[in-house]
């Protein structure tokens, strides 16, 4: 036993070894667990408990006076049929909108932004990194202030469409539906009489109104710095002999952007997109600044509907339960995007392998 148990000295060293390194670990990390329990666990659990209960928002909502109802404020939003699901489906139709046509225009002009200032070929590079990223460094609200007075019926906006013979919407007092709007003729009958959450599928197909447009076009203008820089670093970390080949085989610009950069770019890509659906799904200062949700609830977000129903409406439990609603929307909808974008030929194929031919004996080297 006694050549046994010298044999296993070594590994209960390394053991030990391992178990300090452990107690190491742990006591760097315990302030930011720590920190991170109290400011954001915490409040999370007793958001999670809010939702589920009828707390006023008056004392603790751990009294005995503070009741528990169940799924009741989820119900409210998402099966009653009443004021409450009408305004969470608007909120969600006016996300979804947002969504979908942001987040691929900001992915693309950042691209293309990182591409040309990228470039060694032009004089004054980092003057243009510099103005690209100086809107995403620039307060929110003053933007949309600057927003407000420049879409306005009379502001510059509409007075440039008119130049050029177009005659510009009232942007922040229309709630008609861009797309509803461009067809003008009255819908399907059976999209008015079918729908989902309390909204026809006509409205949900009507398309974002013209204020939520413009706040769509400050989206871009405000993010595409910031996503531009990511693009840039990716860039810049490239192996460009991989480049040099493909314009020795003769590729062009737009072939080597197509077939050999963006290929490359797709873990970049995945984390822009990923960034840009979470920020697109949270808006919420742009709202309270400019709209308050309005003109007629186009402009609605679940972000600022959780805090209009919590604060304005001192329903606390409904706004904490948009909020969980929106939370698991943006995991959902990220889980998607990673079974998208995620690398097809990064998994190994499942099956069976061919034989292949037997290894070579290796010689024992002597002594």
């Amino acid at each position: 036993m006694r050549p046994l148990a010298r044999r296993n000295a070594p590994a209960r060293r390394g053991s030990g070894i391992r178990a300090g390194e452990a107690r190491a670990g742990w006591m760097f990390v315990s302030p930011v667990v720590l920190v991170l329990g109290v400011f954001l666990v915490v409040p999370m659990l007793m958001a999670l408990w809010v939702s589920v209960s009828d707390w006023g928002g008056r004392g603790s909502p751990f009294s005995s006076d503070v009741s528990f109802i169940g799924l009741g404020n989820y119900a409210s939003v998402l099966t009653d049929g009443g004021l409450a699901e009408r305004d969470f489906a608007t909120s969600l139709r006016n996300s979804l909108w947002y969504t979908l046509l942001v987040v691929p225009v900001q992915t693309v002009v950042a691209l293309m932004l990182a591409v040309l200032v990228n470039r060694e070929d032009i004089r004054g590079r980092g003057l243009f990194r510099t103005a690209y990223y100086f809107p995403s460094v620039t307060s929110t609200v003053a933007i949309t202030v600057l927003w407000l007075f420049l879409f306005n019926a009379t502001g510059a906006v509409n007075r440039v469409l008119s130049w050029l013979g177009i005659n510009g919407p009232n942007w922040f007092n229309d709630p008609t539906g861009i797309l509803l709007g461009l067809q003008g003729a009255a819908p399907p009958r059976a999209l008015t009489e079918h729908g989902f959450l309390s909204l026809s599928w006509s409205q949900w197909l009507a398309g974002p109104s013209p204020a939520m447009t413009a706040l769509m076009i400050m989206a871009v203008f405000t993010t595409s710095g910031t996503f531009m820089l990511l693009f840039l670093s990716a860039l810049q970390a490239l192996d460009p002999a991989v480049t040099e080949a493909a314009m020795v085989d003769g590729a062009n610009g737009w072939q080597r952007l197509r077939h050999v950069t963006i290929p490359q770019l797709r873990p970049t890509i995945f984390t822009v997109v990923t960034l840009g659906v979470i920020g697109c799904w949270q808006v919420f200062d742009q709202i309270y600044t400019g709209t308050d949700g309005g003109p007629g609830k186009s402009t609605l977000t679940p972000a600022y509907l959780s805090y209009a129903s919590a604060f304005q409406s001192q329903q606390w439990g409904r706004g904490a339960a948009i909020a969980f609603i929106l939370f698991v929307i943006i995991i959902v909808m990220t889980l998607v995007q990673n079974a998208v974008l995620s690398e097809k030929g990064a998994r190994p194929r499942r099956g069976r392998r061919r034989p292949g031919p037997a290894p070579a004996p290796q010689r024992e080297v002597g002594r």
